[in-house]
């Protein structure tokens, strides 16, 4: 990670499928700076059903939180879900997205996406929606979404610890970071 240019990684995928745990887990092995998932948070705290302004304020707090960390000078830092994630909800729940996301995605200088695999159990909570065939519909469209927005990714499977070294050993072999050597 010997770079000007920060090396930005977003850990996605559907819900419940350990992107939080990930995150906070890579965050901490290379001591940097995430950015949390904040639609879980703001949802959370609505008290109400959640409007479409609502998933528009959510998407302008992912843009803010993205471009201030990418200017903060770390070398590297890792996102929990991102924008395409959001687009989706959009089209998903409203069928409908705001016109400035789309350049939002395209003009994000994003080195890596791990999604992260379906292979973990899905456990409701208060504001997951989605699971079974649902979650895996979901799924596919995040990755059809990378592969159209032109991205690179890898699937990151495994269970607690195998799911972590999995995750580095894509980092590594991507370039975002060198293991180092003795």
């Amino acid at each position: 990670m010997l770079k000007n240019k920060p090396k930005t990684v977003v850990i996605t995928g559907a819900e419940s499928t350990g992107k939080s745990a990930l995150t906070d887990e890579l965050s901490s092995y290379f001591h940097v700076p995430f950015i949390s998932e904040f639609a879980r948070e703001y949802i959370g705290n609505l008290g109400r059903p959640y409007l479409y302004s609502d998933v528009e304020a959510i998407a302008r707090m992912q843009v803010q939180q993205f471009y201030e960390l990418k200017h903060s000078g770390n070398q590297l830092f890792f996102t929990d879900t991102w924008l395409i994630i959001t687009k989706i909800w959009f089209e998903e729940v409203f069928h409908d997205l705001p016109d400035w996301i789309e350049a939002e995605i395209k003009k994000a200088e994003i080195d890596l996406f791990l999604v992260c695999d379906t292979d973990l159990p899905w456990i409701p909570d208060n504001v997951r929606e989605n699971g079974g065939e649902k979650r895996e519909y979901l799924q596919k469209r995040y990755i059809d979404a990378l592969n159209q927005y032109g991205f690179q990714y890898e699937i990151i499977s495994g269970i607690n610890s195998r799911r972590f070294q999995n995750a580095l050993s894509n980092l590594e072999q991507h370039g975002i970071f060198k293991p180092n050597k003795l």
